[in-house]
């Protein structure tokens, strides 16, 4: 729904996506706002904007602007440079992006010394999703080694997302698309996303924005996902994701569960090095009450995953063969939480190009009172850390949970995975 120019909602200035990642080597700052200035050229996502006429919404291309960048000195002691630069991180996603910005990409960089920094890039959700700000970095990375050597960049051809749009309304009703709508149509027949209790009503008087409470679990319980996952020849994912499925059937009394879970939606091929916003809501519908054991639960979310992401719609469509879907977590003392680990295979763990490093930030443990915003409900993402351990993030609506809610459904969470997993 469009927020009519309110602070919240997917058209509003906190919606948004943010990396970061530590830069080792000579950074050149002026070299980089170039650099910043030929990504945004280069992918029309970054200064689009949506145009919210009633009755006649629409996507606005405007002409490249060198995006803004911060830069900040930071003389700290090594051993305080990663924590300060989580505290910057945390800074910029509080920081409110109003979509209509040209373009709608920001960075900041804090220089430690004239070898190490943290780069960070904001951009609005509307036209950049997670898999999505990968790609930018990537292709500043290579933009900026590019400039420092005084060639052309060596990038793939690229792709507008006017064309993935057009492409998709001229999609033709082939008998695949037949059979993934009637997949959905029989699979969640009478079925219903599994709602969550609200600790306040829809509408009460408390703060808004969304909260993010952040956790990590240590490395023992990584290993064990691991060879368990290998030993039922599954993902890691689809174990933690089962998990999840056992802790709501326990805390709702349910012997059906359906969790919503995110895909990146990146289909067909040539969309996976472009820019926009992809990323697609699947529902997993599991018989928790009649996995007695963990590995038949185990075995029922690898079988749900695989047939959902060989049906993949795009979730508007499915709610079209499915209308009841959302029906349970829309009322007004419940909500949805989607259970998701999302990844691009862009993210920099420690890529070299040209004369810098560059490595992800993908472990964070602090947790923010207002970060970028969910439009509603919870969104539980995990992934494992590669210092070691479980890292893991709960992002919810502060108007509708309260912290120690989420706390303790992180820490249930933590003892469910312990029981379930061998020793």
């Amino acid at each position: 729904m469009v927020d009519g120019g309110n602070d919240t909602g997917p058209f509003g200035p906190h919606y948004t996506i943010v990396g970061a990642w530590r830069v080792t080597g000579p950074l050149d700052v002026e070299v980089l706002r170039a650099a910043l200035a030929d990504v945004v050229e280069r992918h029309e996502a970054l200064r689009t904007s949506i145009v919210p006429e009633p009755g006649n919404a629409h996507q606005r291309v405007r002409a490249p602007r060198p995006p803004c960048l911060d830069v900040e000195d930071l003389p700290l002691a090594p051993e305080e440079r990663e924590r300060h630069a989580e505290i910057l991180l945390n800074e910029v996603e509080s920081r409110p992006l109003p979509m209509d910005d040209n373009p709608t990409l920001r960075a900041r960089l804090g220089r430690f010394d004239a070898d190490d920094a943290v780069l960070v890039l904001a951009a609005h959700h509307t036209g950049v999703d997670g898999w999505s700000i990968q790609v930018v970095l990537r292709d500043l990375a290579l933009c900026y080694a590019a400039r420092r050597a005084g060639r052309p960049p060596l990038l793939p051809p690229v792709r507008q997302y006017r064309e993935y749009v057009r492409w998709q309304r001229a999609m033709p009703e082939t008998p695949a698309i037949a059979a993934a709508h009637a997949y959905w149509a029989e699979r969640l027949r009478g079925a219903s996303v599994t709602p969550i209790p609200l600790d306040w009503r829809r509408g009460a008087q408390q703060p808004d924005g969304t909260a993010w409470y952040r956790f990590r679990y240590n490395d023992d319980l990584r290993r064990r996902v691991q060879a368990y996952a290998s030993s039922r020849r599954c993902t890691p994912f689809m174990v933690l994701a089962a998990a999840y499925v056992r802790q709501l059937a326990d805390t709702t009394g349910l012997d059906e569960v359906v969790m919503p879970t995110f895909t990146p939606g990146r289909r067909p091929a040539w969309t996976l090095d472009m820019v926009g916003s992809f990323f697609n809501l699947l529902p997993l519908r599991v018989r928790a009450g009649g996995a007695g054991r963990f590995a038949d639960l185990v075995d029922q979310v690898r079988t749900a995953c695989l047939e959902a992401y060989r049906h993949e719609i795009p979730f508007l469509d499915l709610l079209g063969v499915a209308p009841e879907l959302m029906a349970a977590a829309a009322g007004e003392e419940h909500a949805s939480c989607v259970f998701q680990l999302v990844q691009s295979p862009y993210m920099a763990v420690g890529e070299r190009v040209g004369d810098l490093t560059y490595r992800v930030m993908r472990r964070r443990l602090r947790s923010q009172e207002r970060g970028s915003q969910i439009p509603d409900g919870a969104l539980w993402a995990v992934e494992f850390d590669s210092a070691g351990g479980i890292v893991g993030s709960v992002g919810y609506c502060r108007n509708q949970f309260r912290a120690d809610t989420v706390a303790a459904l992180v820490a249930g969470y933590r003892d469910t995975l312990d029981r379930a997993l061998p020793a």
